[in-house]
């Protein structure tokens, strides 16, 4: 089970509940259900509202609902446990994946990880002159993660004057707040891939921000950290190449964990040896990718490219601190970890290519 199978899997149980009479017949099963993180303090791994959609239907309470829906989930591979909490919300806690299976996916599906099977192309977009720039910023990355998302409904034409009709998925679009006049040319000053970035990091009824740290060229700015990670992904593999070794996923090393050590390239160590710099960042990035498809679905539920900004500021802090334990060091020769540890860092890059070019942002190879 993988955190992005759980929307279908959770929409399969309430279609056989309704289908075994555990809900009544004219309950609907929601279009998109959308599972998200648990937040800090919660239990489990992911949760849902899912409960309190179908109680509207139902005519049910939604902690009654939840039950129906957790007892038809019992016997799901992968699943560990579901829990239910407050007035009806359900946590799942999934098992653990395997680090290569997951860096595997990603990797072979390359800029369309995180899409959905039903996923459509960004159709070509057609502005008018009167258009608003942060208006057709925010509505371009609204449809494209839509459409990630397979949203058939989504236009890129919705408005040929920029008022922002015919949002995807038939819903209201979302309230757009203009650049402010004192920011002047904001494309003219800082460049369009930064002033994009200014403009969708913050929800759209909220007035973007401009200052310096667009243009520093270090991490202290979060435009220049996402794009400088990728080049660094980029550079990682180009090195590795230089010294005869390419990615190849597999267990990445815990801390504390030795098996690039010379004559143990493949074996773990005692647990209380030093860790490898960089290593425990390792099961961040692991968990970061596997969540990417649930941030791409809520960005699409809520309209809301924002959050697709910020977790790609997660995904690059976190392949920052990862990528130094990488390369070989020194006189070491290039074991399966190095390889695993290169198609970690060559997936993370991938996820931040991806993401960027869904915000209509480059993602330069070097930066």
């Amino acid at each position: 089970m993988t955190p992005a199978d759980l929307s279908s899997t959770v929409a399969r149980a309430v279609r056989r509940a309704v289908e075994d009479g555990e809900l009544p017949a004219e309950t609907g099963v929601p279009e998109r259900i959308v599972v998200e993180r648990t937040r800090p303090g919660g239990v489990g791994d992911y949760a849902t509202p899912v409960a309190f959609q179908v109680a509207r239907a139902a005519g049910r309470p939604p902690a009654e609902v939840a039950r129906v829906i957790a007892d038809g989930l019992a016997a799901e591979p992968g699943l560990v446990r579901v829990d239910i909490t407050g007035a009806g919300f359900l946590n799942f806690t999934l098992a653990p994946r395997a680090a290569a299976e997951l860096v595997r996916e990603v990797l072979s599906r390359g800029a369309r990880y995180g899409y959905a099977a039903d996923a459509l192309e960004a159709e070509p977009f057609c502005w008018g002159p009167t258009a608003e720039f942060r208006q057709r910023a925010v509505h371009e990355a609204v449809v494209r993660i839509l459409r990630s998302q397979g949203s058939s409904q989504g236009s890129s034409q919705g408005s040929s004057q920029g008022s922002g009709r015919g949002s995807a998925d038939g819903g209201a679009p979302p309230v757009v707040v203009p650049v402010a006049r004192r920011d002047g040319d904001v494309v003219a000053t800082y460049g369009r891939d930064a002033a994009t970035w200014a403009v969708l990091a913050v929800p759209a009824r909220e007035t973007p921000q401009f200052d310096a740290r667009l243009l520093v060229q270090d991490e202290s700015g979060e435009f220049f950290l996402v794009r400088y990670a990728h080049s660094r992904a980029k550079a990682l593999a180009r090195a590795a190449a230089r010294l005869g070794f390419h990615p190849e996923p597999g267990h990445v090393d815990a801390p504390g964990h030795v098996d690039d050590a010379p004559g143990h390239a493949d074996a773990p160590g005692e647990i209380d040896a030093p860790a490898r710099p960089g290593t425990a960042a390792a099961p961040a990035l692991l968990r970061l990718l596997a969540e990417y498809p649930l941030v791409l679905e809520a960005a699409a539920h809520r309209r809301a490219p924002e959050q697709l900004v910020r977790f790609l500021v997660r995904v690059a802090d976190e392949l920052l601190d990862f990528q130094h334990c990488v390369l070989p060091k020194g006189d070491e020769k290039p074991s399966a970890a190095h390889r695993a540890r290169l198609a970690l860092a060559e997936a993370a890059g991938t996820v931040l290519a991806g993401g960027l070019a869904l915000l209509g942002i480059d993602a330069p190879d070097c930066l």
